[in-house]
């Protein structure tokens, strides 16, 4: 018996990001219909540097409404360089939309795909498997169109609360639980600089609290710029890392470098009511309409998107639909032909969208990969 349809509130945003969106819905379709679930409802919604301009708003209210109602939120890419606020600041209406649907939970995996080489020598680093969590709704971000600036100068406060770090370290330990489940090491490290600020020792010491409730977790912690520097010589010996908005901001950025570019780089912003499903990169206005995008990342966030509905809607074959999509993106990738544009191949949108599309197609519902 089939589950109810999904419904999606799908926001292609600027840029880029329709020529991705259109691809990875008819990938998500093409994955439900192959494990006999309803096709998604699909709701298209504007908002972006383009709402911005047409509409006088980056984020309509019947936008907000739209993706209340949802049953999750598939975001593409937004804003543009060239549409600013009479402030000066880029739009940045997927940043409000963390806020108004208190999505505090930002999730970066990072996993290498086999086919594609990251940067570093050692072989390990082309086996790396772990989670960046960010606080999504304070830190420095709390900041947002509330700093100060004068022609002397300019100020942004960081704002650090028991309930944002308690909440987001309940959410990365249970996260540390799941993958130990499956055999990942069960360690979670706090990223801080809490040898310089009282804001982050503020945070390492909530953090500690909420670890009284996870005896079987190992507890690590790292300062922010360490962490840095093994990111890049050995990113392998991390499982679940939870940090601030904006360290967690500039680490995820480090780590889709780790594994071939933010076009391989899937995210999610999750909340106890709703989630959005988003690629780590920007609209990229630059090769906008080229053909040129890689919109992998677009599809693995689908992916994270099906796993999470799975919980949340009860829908198990929803989960299967996303490991299938996983297990596709691998497939296509696996004998490393496939090289995206932003890794100095040829392979854009229609390139990769077509090896992504056969490869789900030829998989079997016996593989042990999305059993």
């Amino acid at each position: 018996m089939k589950n109810k349809p999904m419904s999606i509130a799908i926001l292609p945003g600027d840029g880029i990001g329709e020529e991705i969106t259109k691809p990875c819905v008819k990938l998500l379709q093409q994955a439900l219909a192959k494990v006999g679930e309803a096709p998604l409802i699909e709701r298209w919604l504007e908002a972006g540097a383009g709402a911005y301009t047409k509409l006088g708003e980056a984020l309509p209210q019947t936008t907000i409404d739209g993706c209340r109602s949802a049953d999750a939120i598939l975001l593409a890419a937004m804003g543009d360089p060239s549409v600013r606020y009479p402030d000066g600041t880029e739009i940045i209406p997927q940043i409000d939309l963390r806020f108004e649907l208190e999505l505090y939970a930002g999730v970066r995996p990072v996993r290498s795909v086999k086919g594609v080489k990251g940067p570093l020598a050692d072989p390990r680093g082309d086996k790396l498997d772990f989670v960046l969590v960010r606080e999504s709704t304070e830190g420095l971000f709390a900041s947002v169109g509330k700093g100060t600036r004068d022609e002397l100068q300019a100020t942004d406060t960081q704002v650090i609360t028991r309930k944002g770090t308690a909440r987001v370290s309940d959410f990365a330990f249970r996260l540390a639980q799941q993958r130990k489940e499956k055999g990942h090491p069960g360690e979670l490290t706090c990223v801080d600089k809490a040898n310089v600020f009282k804001s982050m020792a503020f945070f390492r010491d909530v953090f500690d609290e909420a670890a009284a409730a996870y005896p079987d977790i190992t507890r690590r912690y790292g300062y922010v710029d360490a962490v840095a520097l093994e990111m890049v010589r050995r990113p392998w010996i991390y499982d679940v890392m939870v940090t601030e908005n904006m360290f967690g901001d500039i680490l995820s950025d480090l780590a889709a470098g780790l594994i071939g570019g933010l076009g391989m780089a899937p995210s999610a912003d999750i909340g106890d009511d709703h989630a959005v499903f988003q690629p780590c990169h920007g609209s990229a206005p630059d090769i906008a309409g080229s053909g040129k995008a890689n919109p992998t990342a677009m599809f693995l966030s689908g992916a994270m998107m099906f796993e999470w509905l799975a919980g949340e809607k009860n829908n198990p074959a929803a989960g299967k639909a996303g490991r299938m999509i996983v297990a596709a993106v691998d497939d296509a990738y696996a004998d490393g032909s496939l090289v995206s544009t932003e890794r100095g191949g040829n392979a854009g949108v229609v390139e990769i969208s077509d090896a992504v599309g056969a490869a789900l197609d030829a998989l079997e519902p016996a593989d042990r990969r999305i059993s």
